[in-house]
Parts: C-alpha cells; sequence; structure tokens
C-alpha cells in the first residue's frame, strides 16, 4: 500500500512514499532459500586449490554470517556427457560399476554442509550413461532403469557421505516425461527417501498444465522449477500451488552489473513471480577461462597455481538476502511487506517461523545498472533519490530498532561499497523513513550476528611452464590436477605396476548426451592462449579395438559445448603401427601420417612440439616428422585422448597415460 506525493517524471525525480508492512493479513509464500548450481562442469578447478584459499572460497560460499552464507547448494549427477563447459564423471559408467568418489560435486556438498549443516542440496542429471537408455538414447524408455541410476547417487550420497539429498530434479533443460516422475517418487519412497522432494521440470513453467490435470503427478511433484523465467511465472503455474523456483537462473558475468542483475533478481522473483527460491549457474566460476560462460559465476576462481580468486559484488548481494533469513521464514503479503517502490525498485519482507524477527531487503537498481544475460525485463525508470517511509503493523509493531546493511553499486566513480553496516534505525509509533539511493540495497532486520568476512587473496600468476605430472600423488579414481575433461571421463587409476598411477579415459559407450561430445575422448590443461609448446606422454593402448588409438594435442579449441569442432594439432598413433598427424579432432583432416610399432599394452613416449606455423613429432625418442605445417590453429589447450570404435558404432575405447609434461618453446 502506498500513497506517491511528487510523480515520477525522470530518473531525477525525489520521491515520497509510505509503505505498510504488517502480518495482521496473514502471510504470503513459504521462503524455500537462496543457492548456486555447480554443473555443466563449472567447478573441476576449485579443489585443486590450495588447502588456504579453497577454504577461504567455501568460506565466502557458504559460512553463516562471512559471505553468502547460501541456503542451497545443487550440483550435477555427472553423466559422462559434455554438459557446457566439460564432462562430469558418472558413479556408474556402466550397469555394474559403481563408485561415489569420483567427481567433485561430493566434496563440495560436503563441505558445505561442514559450514552450516542446515545447507539445503539438490541434485539434477544432465548427461546420462548409455546404459541408462539400454541402447535407446533416451532416460525415459526405461524408467525403472534411469530411476534406479539416481536412486542410486541418493544412497550413495547417504552411504558414503552421510549426506541427505533435499531435492531432486527429473533432466535439465530437456523435456519432462510424466510417467518417470511418478517412478522416480514411487522408487524414493520404496527405498526410504520419502524426504527428497522432486522438483520438476527444470525447464519451463510448461508441466503446470500437466499436473492441473493428473492428480498422481501432481503428488510426485513437489515444486515446479523454471530456468532464467525473467522474474515472471505463469497463470496457470500459480494455479497449481506449487512452490514455484527459478531453479536455474542469473548466468551472467559477476562484475558491478551482474551484481545488480543478481540483486534485481533476488528481490523481484518474488514481487512480480511468487518464486520463493532463485539458484544461480553458477555457483562458481572454477573452469578455464576461455571455455563458454567463463565468469558468470557467483564468484570467480580459475587460478589455482596462483590461489588467486575473486569475491565479487554478486556475494554481497547474496549475503543481503541469505545472512538475514532461512529456509522456512515466510514473505509477508504483496502489498503488506512485499512490492514496488514508487519511484523505482522493489521491497520484500520476511518473518521467522517463531514471528519473531523481521527482514526486509529493498532494492533500487536501475536498468541498465542490472541488465541480465538472459531473459530482461522491459526498461523502467528509477529516481536516483526517493524517500520511504515504513509503517510496521500487526505484530510488528512493537519493533523498537532495526539493524541496517547497505550496499551501493557506483558506475560512475567506480567506489562502490558492498555490505557495509550502518546505524540502527530508530522505529517510533511503528514507524521509520529511510532514504534510498540509485542502484543500492538495504537489509534492514531484528536479527543480529551478521559480518563481512574478509582475506588476504594472492595476486594472479601464469600457468606454470614447464609442467610435468606422473598422476602418482592424486587419489585413485579422482580427476587428474588441471585436467578438465571434454569428452569421455578420464581418471586416475592405479595399476599395481611399474608406472604405479595413471590417467585412464574410462568411458565405453557414447552417453545419452546433453550438449555435442566429440568424436573421440578429449581432455585439456593449460591455457587457450599458449601457441609454442612441446606435449610429451607416455601412452598405453589397451586391446579394446583393432583400431585403438591414442593422441597428445597442442592448441586445442574450442572447448565446451564445441568441442565437437576442434581444431588443434594432434598426434596420433594406433595400435596398427600407423601414426597421424590431424588439424582436427574427429582425426578427418590429416596432414601426413606414416608407420611405428606399437601395440597392445605396451608403453610408448609420444611427443609433439608446435612453433609457428610447423609442428615436429617423435615416438619413443625417434622422429618420425619435422616441420610439418598444414595446420590453421594459433593458440589453445594443451590435450589427451584416446579414440572411437571401428568396429561398434557409438563406442570409445580406453586408452592409459602417464609421464605427462609440457615445455614451452622459446
Amino acid at each position: 500500500m502506498s500513497a506517491v506525493c511528487f510523480l515520477l517524471v525522470t530518473t531525477l525525480a525525489l520521491v515520497y512514499s509510505d509503505y505498510v508492512v504488517d502480518d495482521s493479513p496473514g502471510l504470503g509464500r513459504r521462503f524455500d532459500g537462496i543457492g548456486g548450481l555447480s554443473a555443466g562442469a563449472s567447478s573441476p578447478l576449485l579443489f585443486n586449490y590450495p588447502d588456504k584459499e579453497r577454504n577461504e572460497i567455501l568460506d565466502y560460499l557458504f559460512k553463516p554470517n562471512f559471505g553468502a552464507a547460501f541456503h542451497i547448494v545443487k550440483v550435477e549427477i555427472g553423466g559422462d556427457g559434455q554438459s557446457t563447459d566439460g564432462t562430469e564423471a558418472s558413479h556408474m559408467h556402466t550397469q555394474d560399476d559403481e563408485n561415489y568418489e569420483r567427481g567433485y560435486e561430493w566434496q563440495l556438498m560436503v563441505e558445505a554442509k561442514k559450514r552450516n549443516p542446515a545447507v539445503k542440496l539438490y541434485g539434477l542429471p544432465w548427461a546420462f550413461p548409455a546404459w541408462v537408455g539400454n541402447g535407446s538414447g533416451s532416460p525415459y524408455k526405461y524408467p525403472n532403469l534411469t530411476a534406479t541410476y539416481i536412486v542410486k547417487w541418493i544412497q550413495g550420497a547417504k552411504k558414503v557421505y552421510n549426506l541427505d539429498i533435499d531435492y531432486i530434479g527429473i533432466w535439465n533443460e530437456r523435456n519432462y516425461d510424466s510417467n518417470y516422475i511418478k517412478v522416480l517418487r514411487s522408487m524414493l519412497d520404496s527405498e526410504g527417501f520419502q524426504n527428497t522432494k522432486i522438483v520438476a521440470p527444470d525447464g519451463s513453467w510448461g508441466i503446470a498444465s500437466d499436473i492441473m490435470k493428473d492428480p498422481e503427478l501432481a503428488k510426485a511433484v513437489d515444486a515446479i522449477g523454471a530456468h532464467y523465467p525473467g522474474t515472471y511465472s505463469s497463470a496457470a503455474a500459480l494455479e497449481t500451488g506449487k512452490p514455484l523456483w527459478a531453479s536455474e537462473d542469473f548466468s551472467t558475468l559477476d562484475d558491478l552489473r551482474g551484481g545488480g542483475c543478481w540483486i534485481r533478481l533476488l528481490n523481484r522473483n518474488y514481487v512480480n513471480g511468487n518464486m520463493t527460491s532463485t539458484i544461480s549457474w553458477s555457483l562458481i566460476a572454477s573452469w578455464y577461462y576461455g571455455l563458454p560462460y567463463q565468469g558468470c559465476g557467483l564468484m570467480t576462481a580459475y587460478q589455482p597455481w596462483s590461489g588467486n580468486y575473486v569475491v565479487s559484488s554478486t556475494i554481497w548481494g547474496s549475503a543481503h538476502t541469505c545472512q538475514f533469513t532461512s529456509p522456512g521464514w515466510s514473505y509477508l503479503k504483496h502489498g503488506y511487506g512485499v512490492g514496488n517502490l514508487d519511484g523505482g525498485g522493489t521491497y520484500v519482507a520476511f518473518l521467522s517461523p517463531n514471528k519473531k524477527d523481521l527482514t526486509i531487503v529493498i532494492e533500487t537498481m536501475s536498468y541498465n545498472s542490472s541488465l541480465c544475460i538472459r531473459r530482461n525485463v522491459k526498461p523502467y525508470n528509477v529516481s536516483a533519490t526517493q524517500s520511504g517511509t515504513f509503517n510496521l503493523k500487526g505484530s510488528l509493531a512493537s519493533i523498537s530498532s532495526l539493524g541496517l546493511w547497505m550496499s551501493h553499486l557506483d558506475f560512475a566513480t567506480n567506489k562502490s561499497t558492498f555490505f557495509e553496516k550502518q546505524a540502527d534505525v530508530q522505529v517510533k509509533n511503528g514507524q521509520f523513513t529511510l532514504s534510498l539511493q540509485v542502484d543500492s540495497v538495504y537489509t534492514l532486520t531484528t536479527t543480529t550476528g551478521q559480518s563481512k568476512g574478509s582475506t588476504t587473496i594472492p595476486p594472479m600468476k601464469p600457468f606454470p611452464l614447464p609442467y610435468s605430472d606422473n598422476f602418482d600423488a592424486s587419489s585413485n579414481q579422482s580427476e587428474a590436477t588441471y585436467f578438465a575433461d571434454q569428452t569421455g571421463s578420464f581418471q586416475i587409476l592405479d595399476t599395481g605396476g611399474p608406472h604405479g598411477k595413471v590417467l585412464r579415459q574410462m568411458v565405453r559407450d557414447r552417453p545419452i548426451t546433453w550438449c555435442n561430445d566429440a568424436v573421440q575422448p578429449v581432455t585439456i590443461i593449460g591455457d587457450q592462449s599458449w601457441t609454442d609448446i612441446n606435449v610429451t606422454a607416455d601412452i598405453l593402448l589397451e586391446k579394446e579395438d583393432v583400431q585403438s588409438q591414442a593422441f597428445v594435442a597442442a592448441r586445442v579449441g574450442p572447448a565446451g559445448c564445441g568441442i565437437h569442432s576442434a581444431k588443434g594439432v594432434f598426434l596420433r598413433v594406433f595400435v596398427s603401427g600407423v601414426w597421424i598427424l590431424t588439424q582436427d579432432l574427429a582425426g578427418m583432416q590429416i596432414i601426413t601420417n606414416g608407420s611405428v610399432p606399437i601395440g597392445y599394452n605396451q608403453w610408448h613416449t609420444v611427443s609433439l612440439l608446435v612453433k609457428g606455423s610447423s609442428a615436429t613429432g617423435s615416438v619413443d625418442g625417434k622422429t618420425v616428422f619435422e616441420g610439418k605445417s598444414g595446420f590453421s590453429a594459433t593458440s589453445g589447450w594443451a590435450g589427451l585422448g584416446s579414440g572411437a570404435s571401428v568396429v561398434k558404432e557409438h563406442q570409445f575405447t580406453p586408452a592409459q597415460f602417464d609421464n605427462f609434461h609440457v615445455f614451452p618453446i622459446a
């Protein structure tokens, strides 16, 4: 409820308004929390950080009253397929294979829970191992098989890490299947996971019409999750009465404008769309610079070798809500604590379950200062300065003072202030007045204990060259340090033989993909700007296929969902004794070729030197070609990879690697 004393004419107008904050008409929807999403291979570098810096980063994300203090951590259930910036390893490469130590998402959830035991956990698949579809290419063809795969992941979380999964999704941004959702709900219940709630479909609001027509589906779905909704839900979704979530949102650079985008979304997703949870992709941009959407995270941490990371405006924008609320609080009703400011901007009020604590978050983000990459709202004006008088009524009328925290995004002079404690606001006769500056966010609260954490962050450094890894220091079944898988799954394997631990490509059958995997498995390392380097590795080809192959590579790119079209310089060796030099990952654009003894289950050292427009290669110290040109790639990552089967369509072949080296060439 408000009364405008002066009409808003331009963004320079001064606006005085009154607003009611009152719980006596009842409460609005239950608040379900704010969170971040680690998926699409968005966190592979995070757990390569030194212990000190990694713990600091995790504190900024999850530690209460320190940084963002997120309520929800959502993770990808790895499916061995390319999911944006790489592949995430499955807990079941095959139907008779189970391992719950692969991948970094387990550790991320453990660390989040360690800092805040109340944090909510949410899992969602992007890709699926091929066996889940039993050759059909669809996870819905055999719903019991797919449900078993997902339930085993939930069981593994509990048995191995004592983690309770609070929410589970269906298939990221792909068609949902009502029958599969019902089967999954039934299996969750029968296996003792009645408390694990289903969020569906993790795409659009379209499932709402099916929920209205199908009582069994309505019973199975606990919340409707949409991606990048632009702060609006649908009439049909509202009609279901289900909790509505922006189950993936933001996907914007974590610069100052990105901070404005995130702050605006956190309020307006409820003001405009009644969404009670907002989850950002990504939680942290911890993948190589040069991969898709670099920097689109609530933090950035892509230099584990230096320890450098960035604590951005998005962290402190999150803190304005997360440090002062918890899932289970309630929004007040629209018009009684939730609404639009007359001079532009929004306000939302939260009440604790015992009705003893109140938090009000006010934002005045201008349109140009809060543009998101996706689904922006229509242009609007915000007054440069406005004054709001807030009238506390109902059980709130007895409040005598409120703590005040403020952030201001200064685009003109670059003198922004983030999450600063202000003098308490005194409430007289249930009323207080606040001057509101454009591009700012204010939190008023009866709660205490909040703080702004700080750390000393190391400076940036280039990737260290020369670089070597014999993989012996890595844990069995883990990813190799600094490597970022792009197709297939490369894991540390303890062979127990003379080579000890090696890096092995583990995926046999091409998975049910999310975006385009390459024809052949490949993992990358280093810097996309590398030009003149020597890449060397020991390679062993296993007896899996008559044309089993492996390669070392330089100047590889693009990667991520563009990996299928990657160029570079690739030196391949085949078990038949053939070697070829190609300029494409698919291996079709041959520059030169020859033969050299290789054979099965034998270790050979393969080396590729690329300088300027020429390449030189050797096998076991013997030069097989020298000064060859004919490739177009001028820079890119180093890489290792294996092959695709010529015997069985859609099948990859394994290979082992050891004693990896990258040397700079002067």
